[in-house]
């Protein structure tokens, strides 16, 4: 496991607030030279800290109207099944996060869609993967969304 020290907590920050800055923007930000800031990005992006770099997008604005989470349990607890369900989230268009929980629940998916035709939608190619109970919750409000992970920069 690679150790950050706290300039590379600092560089991580500021680009999980905005990854379009430049490399030199973000050197003078935290005080260190262009070139020793790209290297330290190189590393991160070698090491797997840095998985990617998107553009986060406003879903209304996209005609994406509709968040819902799908609660998943199964009957079925062995890998043949896990690796179909595995397979079949993996390509319905509008799933975004897939989680095996722990507790009552045994998968939580989050799924965006345009709207309840476009759920039905997704729960019809959803339930190929011989689902025991599905439940949904739809997102009435969105109180608080982000895609940053807390570090601490001290």
């Amino acid at each position: 496991m690679t150790t950050l020290d706290k300039t590379d907590k600092k560089l991580l920050a500021r680009l999980q607030h905005d990854a379009s800055k430049s490399v030199g923007v973000l050197a003078e930000e935290i005080g260190i030279s262009k070139s020793a800031c790209w290297r330290r990005i190189q590393r991160m992006e070698e090491d797997g800290i840095i998985r990617q770099k998107v553009t986060l997008l406003d879903p209304s604005k996209i005609g994406v109207k509709l968040m819902v989470f799908i609660s998943v349990r199964t009957n079925q607890h062995n890998k043949a099944w896990a690796d179909k369900f595995k397979q079949t989230v993996e390509v319905i268009p509008g799933v975004m996060e897939v989680y095996r929980m722990g507790g009552e629940v045994d998968y939580l998916i989050k799924a965006a869609v345009e709207d309840i035709a476009g759920y039905d939608r997704l729960y019809q190619r959803l339930i190929h993967a011989n689902l025991f109970e599905v439940t949904a919750g739809f997102v009435m409000e969105t109180i608080k969304s982000t895609t940053e992970f807390p570090i601490d920069v001290n």
